[in-house]
């Protein structure tokens, strides 16, 4: 529900501050007053295309500010829901939006406080405000938006069947990639049965070991310096042990020397013991140092075949990734694919029997859901022709067409049913036709309805609608257009009874709907030092009566007047 409104900079509307609660809420003042102003204030804090000629004259930016109570129940999830969606977080207030337009077009939106957009602002708050008016039938007269307008007075079990429709619609479209995916045509598929074993011979042949090429780096580096790691591991075993008077004879004698010395100091003892375990190390050393050499030659033949293996193993890694292991990899993953390629006939035979089931799913759901729809056409149609009459239009007649949605050239064939083209709400497309008067045929309503008519349409699916309907808050702009007398009052009695469900705004100069408002405004237009400005007023009590009064008789207020405004309260008041 909107509980504030602000609108400064605004065209005429300089400064305006509106508190609002439940109910019905009536507008009311003198022509061009700026009543529907407020209206176009309200559909740019639904998202409306803004631009800068509402700008004030001498005023740099137009300011909307609007507070809106979070709905309760599942309105209020589906909010929440939007708003954890669009990255908006929740404060106490519920939900506040501004919106701001710039002299030089340029404009902001902030939601909750924060910097926003335009597109999140219609996600969020279109669903929260709903607009009848002159420049607000859009959603009326598009035969786009008629399908969700009949599924929103549908049963649970018509909704279910429209929940599930999506999810078929989406399994036929996943069976259809998934066919196409198996549906390479034999030459490609054969040329690729080619090139994969063709890489896969090639990896064969070359027996890739894991880290290979490392391993040969080391032993190439070995055989390029063979002669010269022999002769340091030779040199290393004549200082060792091989010469005379080697490391390990010098060490033998000092520790038999210090062995005898120890029969005087017991701690030479365990220093010639020490000399003795190096002695028995470097024998060790001695001997591997040995053996190192005697193994250590060169082999010219041997790194020419290092090197031939290095070159292929290279090539063969640069061709396949780069390294050794990625090498491998591809190996791998190139025998999955020409295995998976064997199998083409076997998975193409299932993926056409997943869509021919998914197309048989999504066919038989269809047709019980358009079924469906057709009930419900009746019945919608029905209820707003009996509404559309009873608000003045005489003999007037809604006709809720269901029809098959044709499919056209281009469009998937696995969606394409019979002519008819699946979407995830079915392939039924929905039209509101309005025969204006007795014995006409009903026809589209963009080509025959009236701005005032439009408006009295909408009012009529909003009285139908009205426990169906998420959307908390209704605004009525020329729903009074062409109208009054009798059924000025009918008009006024079925606002009121939409607004036990609903809050409900209203423009009106006619005093018969005007006295069924909870909460009335009066707009006027007021001019100082030279500058002409809207003001706006919320009446009670006498001043209330002065304003039907003058809606009634006009400018000049007479005692006859007052009593009829008076016997206009009293009707409409509740009983």
């Amino acid at each position: 529900m909107l509980t504030h409104l602000r609108i400064s900079g605004f065209a005429i509307l300089d400064d305006v501050e509106l508190d609002l609660g439940p109910g019905l809420t009536v507008l009311t003042g003198e022509t061009g007053a700026g009543k529907s102003l407020l209206v176009d204030a309200v559909a740019l804090v639904r998202g409306a295309r803004a631009s800068a000629e509402v700008v004030r004259a001498g005023s740099e930016e137009a300011r909307i500010e609007a507070q809106f109570a979070t709905p309760e129940g599942s309105a209020g999830r589906a909010l929440a829901e939007r708003m954890a969606a669009a990255g908006v977080d929740p404060v106490e207030e519920g939900l506040v939006v501004r919106r701001v337009i710039g002299r030089n077009g340029r404009g902001r939106v902030y939601i909750n406080g924060a910097l926003s957009t335009a597109a999140t602002l219609v996600d969020l708050v279109g669903g929260l405000i709903d607009l009848a008016g002159q420049h607000e039938h859009q959603t009326l007269v598009d035969p786009a938006r008629h399908l969700a307008i009949l599924d929103a007075h549908a049963d649970a079990k018509l909704r279910a069947l429209v929940e599930k429709m999506a999810g078929a619609c989406e399994r036929v479209r996943a069976a259809a990639a998934g066919l196409a995916a198996a549906s390479l045509d034999d030459r490609t598929r054969a040329e690729r049965e080619d090139f994969l074993r063709f890489q896969i011979q090639e990896l064969d042949e070359a027996e890739l070991q894991p880290r290979e090429d490392e391993t040969l780096k080391v032993e190439r580096e070995r055989l390029r310096a063979a002669e010269k790691l022999h002769a340091a591991a030779r040199r290393a075993e004549e200082s060792l042990y091989g010469r005379e008077r080697s490391i390990v004879e010098e060490l033998a004698s000092l520790g038999t020397e210090l062995g005898d010395a120890g029969r005087s100091d017991p701690s030479l003892t365990r220093l010639g013991a020490q000399l003795d375990e190096a002695r028995v190390s470097l024998e060790d050393a001695a001997d591997a140092l040995r053996r190192y050499a005697d193994g250590m030659h060169a082999d010219p033949e041997r790194l020419a075949a290092v090197d031939e293996r290095m070159h292929l193993v290279t090539r063969i890694a640069r061709k396949h990734g780069g390294t050794v292991e990625l090498a491998l990899a591809r190996q791998a993953s190139l025998a999955e694919e020409l295995e998976a390629l064997g199998a083409h006939e076997a998975r193409r035979s299932a993926a056409e029997a997943d869509l021919a089931r998914a197309r048989a799913e999504a066919g038989a759901l269809a047709t019980e859901l358009s079924r469906a729809r057709r009930a419900v056409a009746k019945s919608l149609g029905a209820g707003v022709s009996a509404a559309v009459q009873e608000l003045g239009m005489s003999g007037a007649r809604l006709a809720v067409e269901v029809s098959d949605r044709a499919a056209r050239e281009g469009d998937d064939p696995a969606l394409v049913f019979d002519g008819k083209k699946l979407t995830p709400a079915g392939w039924d497309r929905v039209e509101f036709l309005l025969a204006a008067n007795l014995g006409e045929e009903p026809r589209p309503l963009a080509r025959v309805a009236s701005g005032g008519e439009l408006s009295r349409v909408m009012l009529a699916l909003k009285r139908v609608l009205v426990r169906a309907d998420t959307v908390a808050s209704y605004v009525f702009d020329e729903v009074d257009a062409g109208i009054g007398g009798p059924v000025a009052d009918v008009v006024g009695r079925v606002l009121k009874a939409v607004s036990v469900d609903k809050q409900v705004l209203c423009v009106t100069h006619l005093p018969q709907i005007a006295a069924y408002g909870d909460s009335h405004f009066h707009v006027e237009k007021r001019t100082a030092n030279g500058r002409t400005s809207t003001v706006v007023r919320r009446l009670g009590g006498s001043e209330r009566v002065e304003e039907l009064a003058r809606m009634v008789g006009g400018a000049k207020v007479t005692a006859k007047a007052r009593a009829h405004a008076e016997d206009l309260l009293k009707a409409a008041a509740p009983r």
